[in-house]
């Protein structure tokens, strides 16, 4: 039997990918191999987002040169997110560069040595993934993108927005709860803006009725789905992000009560750069309804929303005032985490017309400085559970200890033994870092 081997970069999008992909060469006969040298076919799941993620790549290819001199059979795959102009510097470098949206003829495909570049069929998500763990999952609910942000390359190499059919979708979850299943995430490039219409009524006249379900609404379904069991999601949009959404975000008591929801600068004028479609000030004011609708409809440690963003620094033109307003943002809204990179340049982009003017330098003194704002807030956030008792999911261990995460979507570190991998647990925090809890177990396998 032939033996496989997967390499994932970017988001968890592309990490539920090639979940699936694993999926399709075990049905096509191929077993996962116990290291990368054992393998018979690479397949490499590329990123784009940043330069960064794509110089990863360029760095793989002398590995994958030294691994085919040692087997003259081995093929290469290069599948994810590829932008045109790197689909041709590496077509030499690869066997084939597919489209993740032909999975389901992949087993054709790989029969052959010629380069195709097929447009997407679309029903590659249909396909069942082989999940990496037995307790949390990625379930993606649409991709693509239709904001066209200046910066981002995700509309160029996902195309426009697809949901998926919200039965689809529902069944997925159904038999993931089933198989006791504790954490479901909800994906997709602007998960918000998920959309599709099913026939309500079973009318045989030319015009049936129909009814187009909405993200908020998809969230009380799945909601509705019997069993415990947590539910995330990833990335919304803040343009996207309506009333009725905070108000079932709040009163699913499901959902976790932690948002990542990307801002990306501070300033009016480097938003209105980026193509962001949305003000520092109708942004600040999202935040309060958020936190204002978790309040009003949670209980306890629930009461208070922890909040995640996504900031880039060094955007091309960004002035030290302009930065500073980003800085001042992160003192007022007081996140719990972000995810802070520094602006690069991508091909076919609109700001890649941009002339970019912020230093290497300058960008990293930037991403430090909000660090340090981060780290006084996600410190003094995370202080405020010492002496409380939360629920973990427990995910790994690491030594002697216990590693999993609170429903506020926290670290949470304490001694256990690893059978409780991939259970609820309560623990007493003991104490806080700025990236993390520490605590005491005091409960084992809860079930509520």
């Amino acid at each position: 039997m032939k033996k496989y081997w997967i390499i994932t970069f970017g988001c968890q999008m592309n990490i539920s990918d090639s979940e699936r992909i694993a999926s399709v060469l075990e049905k096509a006969k191929y077993k996962k191999a116990p290291q990368i040298e054992g393998a018979d076919l690479i397949a490499v799941n590329m990123c784009s987002v940043r330069q960064s993620a794509v110089n990863r790549v360029y760095g793989l290819v002398p590995k994958l040169k030294e691994l085919k001199t040692k087997n003259r059979k081995l093929k290469t795959i290069l599948t994810g997110c590829v932008l045109s102009q790197d689909r041709k510097k590496l077509a030499q470098q690869f066997d084939l560069i597919l489209d993740i949206r032909d999975l389901p003829i992949w087993p054709k495909l790989l029969k052959t040595s010629s380069r195709p570049h097929l447009s997407g069929i679309n029903s590659y998500l249909t396909i069942k993934p082989k999940y990496t763990t037995k307790f949390s999952a990625y379930v993606p609910i649409m991709t693509g993108c239709n904001k066209f942000c200046s910066y981002c390359v995700v509309p160029y190499t996902r195309g426009r927005e697809i949901s998926r059919p919200t039965e689809e979708i529902l069944d997925e979850i159904k038999t993931l709860v089933k198989k006791g299943y504790k954490e479901i995430w909800l994906l997709g490039q602007n998960v918000n803006s998920y959309k599709f219409t099913i026939q309500i009524s079973e009318s045989k006249s030319q015009n049936p009725k129909t009814k187009t379900i909405n993200f908020a609404e998809l969230l009380k379904m799945v909601q509705s789905i019997p069993g415990n069991f947590w539910i995330r999601f990833t990335s919304p949009h803040p343009r996207d992000f309506s009333g009725q959404l905070i108000e079932t975000m709040a009163k699913c008591k499901k959902v976790c009560p932690y948002l990542n929801l990307p801002v990306q600068s501070g300033d009016d004028e480097i938003l209105k750069r980026m193509g962001r479609g949305y003000t520092v000030k109708e942004y600040k004011n999202l935040i309060k309804k958020i936190r204002r609708a978790f309040k009003k409809y949670r209980k306890g440690l629930e009461k208070e929303i922890a909040l995640s963003t996504d900031i880039i620094v060094g955007f091309p033109g960004e002035t030290k005032k302009q930065f500073e307003n980003t800085a001042k943002l992160f003192k007022e809204i007081k996140f719990d985490m972000a995810y802070i990179s520094c602006y690069s340049r991508r091909p076919g982009t609109s700001a890649f017309k941009l002339k970019d003017n912020i230093s290497s330098q300058e960008k990293k003194k930037r991403e430090k400085i909000l660090t340090d704002i981060l780290r006084q807030t996600a410190l003094e956030k995370n202080r405020k559970y010492i002496g409380k008792t939360v629920k973990v999911l427990v995910e790994k261990q690491h030594q002697e200890y216990l590693i999993g995460k609170s429903p506020h979507y926290k670290t949470v570190k304490f001694k256990g033994k690893n059978k409780l991998i991939g259970e609820f647990v309560k623990v007493k925090i003991t104490d806080a870092l700025a990236w993390g809890l520490k605590g005491k177990i005091i409960g084992q396998k809860i079930n509520d």
